[in-house]
């Protein structure tokens, strides 16, 4: 044998042995070792399975709880996450669940959940998988120094006197839906309508509007095919995450690459537009876009055009499809869980009524009373504790990190189970599964006392951006409906609700619309 082949040969052999040695180590020596130090530290769960963990019997309990709906009740916990809710049973609230090899942790004390909010440059969201990035790039996914940077080029998006310009966009979407509401009534006042569609477009619609005023339509079709690829990405993440699998040819990855380049395109194309506008003296900021490209302009030139500090036009385009992604599924989804709950509890419906009318009458509301409705807040922040659109919220620890009591050692994720604290009798009381927005009478501090145990939009630093678009555009959508409308739920209703990319109903929303 050449001293050439030889070399060949111990190299290749070295290989083998180097990714021999890596594999063993992911899909079993580290998990062993974190399975130990999380026992040593009084975190229980499910020993280690091999390369699956608990995945199996997890996708197995969900598609089993979607397989048939539920009584009409808020104790929906055991439907949408019936692993956590089960593994929490069995072990209590400290207790780990496997991800393949990476174990994850529930925090469920407010005291723990301060801490891991607080601390987010500490505790950093999970690496997606690739075929996800492709959803997620903007803020949401961020980290670091990139999330300052554009935290505070977004951050003009959301002021309120920004939100208070977008008050009419709000209200022309919401009419349309009305008036075609209006429309489906018979001659005798009312209608069975699945309202669950209709709220989904209404949210689509003002997105829309306020991302790319008068490019609204073209910014339709870009949200389309979003919709289309995270349907994909949902099913790419309920699988376990092999390394180099997204090179592979496959009918997934071509398709979610399409999508991708197809929305670039679109996007591009209304950037470029709206930049030429900017550029011959046009006003353009007062949509999303506008002023994203305006404060990111302003940014450079207090810098002295230094490189990094503004957004390039591919951070721009992420910018706007995170806003439409948590922009739509927050607001459609708390809209349609409002008038579930006010479908369910008419006495508080007809309260909320009450008071729209002693406010507005039949005018059109105005931005400042809206921000004023009493009940209307109590009620919106009940549904949001029963149904939050994030049901989990994910951290990563990179090093070894200090959680209360804890040391919990890298390479463990963290989990926050919204859904599960903002059930938990020990924080809110035996009622703590039902509907019940007196709680809330006096405001969210006097409930939760100055603790981190309600965080519907997340807490800390990296509080949504955008919660008091989506409170404002739910305000404006019910008030308007409640000004026109009773209603109530359907016998065909099903209570179904379950997770895709937010909190959904399975089954569609059918009312009974009674013209008032």
């Amino acid at each position: 044998m050449s001293p050439i082949i030889a070399l060949l040969a111990t190299s290749f052999a070295l290989l083998l042995v180097s990714i021999s040695w890596r594999v063993l180590n992911w899909l079993w020596l580290r998990p062993r070792q974190l399975e130990k130090q999380l026992r040593k530290q009084g975190f229980s769960g499910n020993p280690y399975r091999l390369l699956y963990g608990d995945m199996k019997e997890s996708s197995k309990m969900t598609k089993e709880a979607f397989s048939s709906p539920i009584g009409i009740s808020d104790d929906i916990v055991p439907r949408v996450q019936p692993f956590t809710h089960q593994i929490v049973k069995n072990f209590g609230k400290n207790s780990f669940v496997w991800f393949g090899p990476v174990p994850c942790i529930n925090i469920m004390e407010p005291q723990m959940i301060k801490e891991v909010m607080t601390k987010y440059e500490e505790f950093q969201k999970p690496n997606a998988n690739p075929l996800a990035k492709m959803i997620v790039k903007g803020i949401v996914a961020l980290e670091g120094q990139k999330w300052a940077k554009h935290r505070k080029i977004v951050n003009p998006a959301f002021h309120l006197e920004k939100l208070k310009a977008l008050q009419g966009e709000f209200y022309v979407s919401c009419n349309e839906m009305i008036t075609k509401w209006e429309e489906m009534v018979s001659s005798a006042g009312s209608c069975e309508l699945d309202v669950w569609p209709h709220l989904d477009d209404l949210s689509g619609d003002v997105i829309s509007r306020a991302a790319f005023g008068s490019s609204y339509k073209e910014g339709k079709k870009i949200f389309t095919l979003q919709k289309e690829q995270i349907a994909i990405a949902m099913k790419v993440l309920q699988q376990v995450y092999i390394p180099g699998l997204r090179f592979l040819p496959t009918k997934t990855n071509k398709r979610m690459k399409e999508i991708n380049n197809e929305m670039r395109v679109l996007m591009n194309n209304i950037i470029t537009k709206r930049e030429n506008q900017m550029e011959m003296g046009e006003a353009c900021n007062d949509d999303l876009l506008g002023i994203l490209l305006d404060s990111s302009s302003k940014a450079v030139q207090e810098h002295g055009n230094k490189k990094n500090v503004g957004l390039t036009i591919d951070e721009v385009v992420e910018e706007c499809k995170d806003f439409y992604l948590a922009g739509r599924d927050t607001t459609s989804c708390l809209l349609v869980w409002m008038m579930v709950m006010l479908g369910k509890h008419v006495d508080w419906q007809a309260r909320a009524r009450e008071e729209v009318l002693r406010v507005f009458g039949q005018n059109k509301p105005d931005f400042n009373s809206l921000n004023n409705l009493k009940v209307m807040t109590m009620i919106i922040n009940e549904v949001l504790r029963l149904y939050p659109p994030v049901i989990l919220m994910y951290r990563m620890i990179h090093k070894p990190s200090k959680v209360g009591d804890n040391m919990l050692p890298p390479g463990v994720q963290i989990c926050v189970p919204t859904m599960l604290v903002h059930t938990d009798p020990e924080l809110w009381g035996e009622d703590a599964t039902k509907f019940n927005p007196e709680r809330f009478s006096e405001g969210v501090a006097k409930v939760t006392n100055g603790q981190v145990f309600y965080i519907p939009f997340s807490g800390g630093p990296r509080v949504c951006v955008g919660q008091n678009f989506a409170l404002l555009e739910v305000k404006m959508a019910f008030a308007m409906i409640l000004q026109r409308y009773s209603f109530e739920l359907s016998p065909s209703y099903s209570h179904s609700p379950f997770l895709l990319t937010s909190l959904q109903p399975q089954h569609g929303v059918p009312m009974i619309l009674r013209k008032i």
